[in-house]
């Protein structure tokens, strides 16, 4: 069985830019290529030696001509045909000897890369595999720190060797440029710039991330010394005529802000829809109960104010107030904030402040969430109850469970038990028993989404309140729900 070829690029110079998975490859490899010079050193190499371990077979495929020689029949094209071509079989060898192949290459395989000789002639005899890398006309945008293209602009990359007359006149019909290979071409390239009226808008960066960076105007390079590792960059026309303005921080007094309240869902960001997200990332203020800002990812731009749980009104004007000096406030609520959430306290206290103004992103439910864990037990009429009565009193909650019990209507049970309140799931079960059968179908979603989620399938009669805390919300089937044999609960969608 032959062995694999593998042709990797190693990126601009610094070996921290080398891909995890082509330092991987090089590790792993039996055999390490690289071209090198006539002197026998290899920039490729050297970028590499990080990731080489002992043991391994270095084949150096050493050039043996420059652009000088003219002793062989075909010339410079015929003599370095050759040598490709032996270079070739020597790796060929350790392929049919069933070894893994890497061939080394600065920048990316494929883009000017010595590479991409060997992979012609030998990607259709072995499994083949090109690994990329960064370029140098990335590499050296990123020096520069200038984008290359915008919007629907035009980059043109132009070897220098190029007749000049060519250079100009590609120059002139391109809005960006990358001209590498200067060396020797560099006078040529730079008086092509000047022709095509580009010069003083170029750049000229040398070894890009390399150790003796180099970075200058190309109109101000002096041409004695232009190694072959330097390329002249004309970068993005649209960031050569941006003109960045001021950004004022906001007044106080002089304009409102907003306050938008946001569903986190029921755990973590899988279950944040894009637009809480959107409205989470342009805030400068998170306000909620302080489990819930811990939810959101920390931003030092960002300004959080965490809360007790039982400050509902305080932290709605809170947030306003904020809004009213100019910040982009978020009120955070677990699930969605219209369902026993921050919404309503928010926009109930919003009637002090009329210039402020308030909008909210839904989030999905907890009922939702332990619904579809559990199957769809919410497939037909239901209702959503909480069983809290700090703000409404139990003789209003124990009436509207026994309608909804009597109206047979399924119930989603949010707020079920706290260590303060012991004794109202004990009195719901009994209340919805006297109109439900014990068999009724119950189902326990604990913490839904997070890592330690449970979902407990029982009936009303075998309900344990004593396993149900403020983590859990309830879904108490009607007459008609039911659980499959393999466990699935479901409402069906139509009523007898």
């Amino acid at each position: 069985m032959s062995g694999r070829l593998y042709g990797v690029g190693l990126g601009p110079g610094d070996p921290e830019l080398v891909t995890v998975k082509t330092a991987r490859l090089i590790g792993e490899a039996d055999v390490v290529a690289y071209h090198a010079a006539r002197h026998g050193r290899s920039i490729a190499r050297s970028i590499a030696r990080p990731y080489l371990r002992e043991g391994q077979i270095e084949e150096a495929l050493q050039y043996p001509l420059t652009t000088e020689t003219t002793g062989h029949p075909g010339g410079y094209q015929g003599a370095l045909d050759d040598f490709y071509a032996e270079c070739a079989a020597r790796l060929a060898a350790h392929l049919d000897a069933g070894r893994t192949v890497v061939v080394l290459s600065e920048g990316d395989p494929l883009f000017y890369g010595s590479y991409m000789h060997m992979h012609k002639r030998l990607a259709h005899r072995y499994p083949t595999e090109v690994v990329p890398g960064v370029t140098s006309v990335s590499a050296a945008s990123a020096v520069l720190g200038r984008p290359l293209v915008e919007r629907d602009e035009v980059l043109t990359v132009l070897p220098g060797t190029l007749p000049g007359e060519e250079l100009a006149e590609r120059l002139r019909g391109t809005d960006s440029a990358a001209v590498m290979k200067l060396g020797r071409s560099f006078a040529k390239v730079r008086d092509a710039f000047a022709e095509a009226g580009r010069l003083d808008d170029a750049w000229y960066v040398e070894r890009a991330t390399m150790g003796g960076e180099r970075v200058a105007p190309l109109k101000d390079v002096d041409p004695e010394g232009v190694p072959y590792f330097s390329l002249a960059l004309l970068s993005s026309p649209a960031e050569r005529a941006f003109v960045p303005q001021p950004v004022p921080d906001p007044v106080p007094g002089t304009a409102a802000g907003e306050v938008v309240v946001i569903g986190l869902g029921p755990a973590g960001r899988p279950w944040l829809t894009p637009e809480a997200q959107d409205a989470l990332a342009t805030a400068t203020d998170l306000v909620g109960y302080g489990p819930y800002v811990d939810r959101v990812e920390p931003n030092p731009r960002q300004r959080r104010h965490r809360t007790d749980n039982r400050v509902e009104a305080e932290r709605a004007r809170h947030a306003l107030e904020l809004a009213g000096e100019g910040r982009r406030v978020a009120v955070v609520s677990s699930g969605d904030p219209g369902v026993f959430a921050m919404a309503s306290a928010v926009l109930e206290a919003a009637a002090g402040f009329p210039d402020v103004p308030v909008r909210v992103v839904p989030g999905l439910t907890a009922a939702q969430a332990v619904a579809a864990r559990a199957g769809a037990p919410l497939g037909h009429d239901h209702c959503v109850i909480s069983l809290s009565d700090i703000l409404k009193p139990w003789e209003v909650v124990a009436e509207r469970l026994s309608a909804a019990a009597r109206a047979d209507l399924v119930l989603a049970i949010y707020n079920p038990a706290s260590r303060s309140r012991t004794w109202q799931l004990s009195a719901a079960r009994d209340l919805l028993l006297e109109h439900r059968d014990p068999d009724t179908p119950v189902v326990i979603g604990r913490a839904v989404g997070g890592p330690d989620e449970s979902v407990t399938v029982t009936s009303l009669g075998e309900l344990d309140p004593a396993a149900v805390d403020m983590r859990c919300l309830l879904i108490v089937g009607s007459s008609t729900t039911r659980v499959t044999g393999t466990g699935a609960v479901y409402t069906p969608r139509r009523y007898p």
